[in-house]
């Protein structure tokens, strides 16, 4: 790793879209902890043709140019393009990492439906038992004439003992 150097502040270009997103509030903040502490973190440059831009840092670059320093402790990091690194999933074992870890984390959602529909189906199973056992489920009727403890002896075996029973037990047929 790089060591921390000083640079001067007058040679650190920041490019023009890097400037519009400058928070004054939190150069403030910065430039107050600098003023307590010391710049802790070092900022990260590049050289380019003579100079050296700002590849991270700018609300610390900024802070110190509000407190008028000169310099900056920076870190000068590689200039080689971006489109030029190997990123770092290329080599075949990361990619098998990469890999795998999506297949878990299929498996791991597929896990988590699972479970929701067990739990879903628990539940219905559950609303349904206690309404049977409330008595309260569609078509369960609470009449006492056709309650099975109401009527006397076993069920009839004929059609006209049926009627015979309804009749003497007051129940419609």
């Amino acid at each position: 790793m790089p060591k921390p150097e000083s640079f001067p502040i007058e040679n650190i270009y920041v490019p023009v879209k890097r400037k519009k997103a400058i928070k004054p509030e939190v150069v403030e903040e910065i430039a107050g902890s600098i003023l307590e502490i010391g710049q802790q973190a070092p900022i990260l440059v590049r050289p380019d043709e003579g100079r050296f831009v700002l590849v991270e840092g700018l609300h610390r670059l900024e802070a110190c140019k509000a407190l008028g320093e000169t310099t900056i402790i920076a870190i000068l990091v590689s200039a080689e393009p971006a489109q030029k690194r190997t990123p770092l999933f290329e080599s075949p074992e990361a990619e098998a990492e990469r890999d795998k870890m999506a297949r878990l984390k299929k498996l791991r959602l597929e896990k988590e439906a699972a479970d929701r529909s067990t739990a879903d189906l628990r539940g219905v199973m559950e609303t349904e038992a206690q309404l049977l056992r409330t008595g309260s489920a569609k078509g369960v009727r609470h009449n006492a004439k056709t309650s099975p403890s109401r009527t006397s002896g076993s069920a009839p075996k004929t059609l006209s003992e049926w009627i015979t029973r309804q009749k003497r037990d007051g129940g419609r047929y």
